[in-house]
């Protein structure tokens, strides 16, 4: 199904009735497969449909200073281009990282339904809340920590976002990114990233075979990073806890 990711999501995060889930079942899609390296939206499009990852990895990318700067990772269950029902001109790339597959869902039937299910548009709108929380984490972590800080921040939050739609388990996940990916998200060289990857395996702090990443020691590694997933939950989870 290919919005159920989608609802994973936002019930890790908000509160959904069955009315909701239903109208978000019933949207209509077009589906599409990418392989690693494909662009599923260029910067500069015009968008009149929104993203839904169903399975894999994309990342918002774009060249600055002829250099390649990730800005985003997003992982099944998100919505990367939801704000293009607001300001539909692309000024990113989102690219598929390994293997992914889509959904596209057209801004007028999205409309249709956030009409019809307020809740939704409520709960959406949590999304780019969280969504905005993410990026200002991701600027502090280029901006204000060392480099196995900065790596170790971003594992803990691919965990923990991977952890909320059923696909980390146990520290365990997979991630079919390469260093390359790593450093480019991390505003730091190949050579850079690989030996901040090597230390964190020294110390036994994660086990990183082909594309199975295991954090081992979860709460010593967020304290290196100083993370804390606070920013990653919604309104209702945190009232909840």
């Amino acid at each position: 199904m290919p919005h159920q990711k989608l609802i994973e999501r936002l019930l890790a995060v908000s509160r959904l009735s069955n009315g909701e889930q239903k109208a978000l079942v019933g949207l209509p899609y077009a589906v599409r497969d990418l392989a690693d390296g494909d662009i599923a939206v260029h910067q500069g499009d015009r968008a009149s449909c929104c993203t839904v990852l169903m399975t894999g990895f994309l990342s918002r990318q774009r060249v600055i200073s002829e250099r390649n700067q990730i800005s985003a990772f997003y992982v099944p269950g998100d919505i990367p281009d939801l704000h293009s029902l607001h300001v539909p001109i692309m000024d990113h790339d989102l690219c598929s990282t390994g293997p992914s597959t889509i959904a596209t869902v057209s801004h007028l039937a999205l409309r249709q339904v956030l009409r019809d299910f307020p809740a939704l548009a409520y709960a959406l709108w949590g999304e780019t809340v969280i969504q905005a929380a993410i990026y200002r984490n991701w600027v502090e972590n280029l901006g204000a920590r060392a480099a196995l800080p900065r790596v170790a921040h971003l594992l803990c939050e691919l965990a923990t976002r991977l952890q909320q739609v059923g696909l980390a388990t146990g520290g365990r996940m997979n991630l079919p990114f390469t260093q390359a990916d790593f450093a480019d998200a991390c505003g730091l060289s190949t050579v850079h990233v690989n030996r901040t990857i090597q230390e964190l395996r020294r110390r036994r702090l994660i086990d990183w075979q082909s594309q199975t990443l295991e954090l081992l020691e979860r709460a010593e590694l967020e304290f290196i990073a100083e993370f804390n997933q606070d920013y990653l939950l919604g309104r209702s989870k945190l009232a909840s806890d």
